[in-house]
């Protein structure tokens, strides 16, 4: 992977102290982010004392290992954090630790830095925090297809069933184990041949109500319209699993909109090795998740965020 000048519209990216933006070589709207090892090493180095549960206890924490990496980087690795995420052309980027950990306390403490420095995560009512850890096996009796590894996980955003913003969506890859498949799918609105189609139908703007299975923990029903706009730019709310429908033609046209996007030539399947991460703009990425191949040792954990844009 080669560095290049990037791009958007009167925007440059430049490379910055501690760190190198590249093209991402799997998928032309997103941007891999490179941290220097010296900057990764230090940081690792200086948090070594900060625990999960001094993360999960003590909010501002969360807020000082973000400030850290500033501090490693500069003020820019921020802005151009938050730069990529806003902007409707990319809206998305991987990052990792350049394999100077396996720790899952480290994990956590780069994902919060990366979260906090977007904005603020959304309470996660299926772990009790502001974050989540599940994993992906062989055997499975969940009530969703999040942790069924040989189903097709559909394309979706986050945060349908919840009443609050979820603007952005951070998934870290924890561990695997004996994983063939399970690529992230990804599906950018914009890139999508049906989006006229669907955007205009008369029941685009249909406020759909949505509830949550059992495991998320979350009990009130929620209503959301599939499309409503922001920056005058279309925008999407959906996952199939937890859509509730009234009618025949609320089911098909939910049905056709989601067998579009599955069908879709700009849906990209993409890698992610352990210790790194995504993190997507909710608002206009799709993600779903491939079958995996079957093995009984079949193991993967993921850590999720997901949360709303700073002020």
């Amino acid at each position: 992977m080669c560095a290049v000048e990037l791009k958007k519209g009167k925007r440059e990216y430049q490379n910055g102290e501690g760190f190198r933006i590249y093209k991402h070589a799997a998928h032309n709207r997103m941007y891999y982010i490179e941290l220097e090892d010296d900057v990764v090493n230090q940081f690792l180095e200086d948090l070594r004392d900060v625990s999960d549960e001094q993360l999960e206890y003590i909010p501002y924490m969360r807020l000082v290992v973000a400030d850290k990496l500033l501090q490693l980087t500069s003020e820019d690795f921020g802005r151009m954090v938050r730069d990529i995420l806003h902007d409707r052309e990319t809206g998305g980027f991987t990052i990792g630790l350049q394999n100077q950990t396996t720790d899952p306390q480290d994990f956590v403490k780069f994902s919060t830095a990366l979260s906090h420095l977007a904005g603020l995560p959304n309470f996660d009512a299926m772990s009790g925090k502001y974050y989540a850890r599940f994993a992906v096996k062989h055997t499975d009796s969940s009530d969703s297809y999040l942790r069924q590894a040989y189903r097709l996980f559909t394309l979706h955003t986050d945060g349908t069933y919840v009443d609050e913003p979820t603007d952005w969506l951070l998934m870290m890859k924890m561990d695997e184990q004996n994983a063939m498949g399970g690529r992230s799918r990804l599906l950018h609105l914009d890139d999508w041949e049906d989006l006229d189609h669907f955007y205009h139908h008369p029941l685009a703007a249909y406020p759909f109500k949505y509830k949550a299975p059992a495991s998320k923990n979350v009990e009130e029903d929620v209503y959301r319209q599939t499309f409503y706009e922001q920056n005058n730019k279309p925008c999407i709310c959906f996952i199939d699993q937890f859509a509730y429908p009234e009618t025949i033609d609320h089911a098909n046209y939910l049905k056709d909109l989601s067998s579009s996007m599955e069908n879709s030539e700009a849906t990209i399947g993409l890698d992610l090795p352990v210790g790194d991460l995504i993190m997507l703009n909710n608002r206009f990425w799709l993600h779903g998740r491939e079958p995996f191949e079957e093995n009984t040792q079949l193991h993967r954990e993921l850590l999720r965020q997901r949360g709303r844009f700073a002020k």
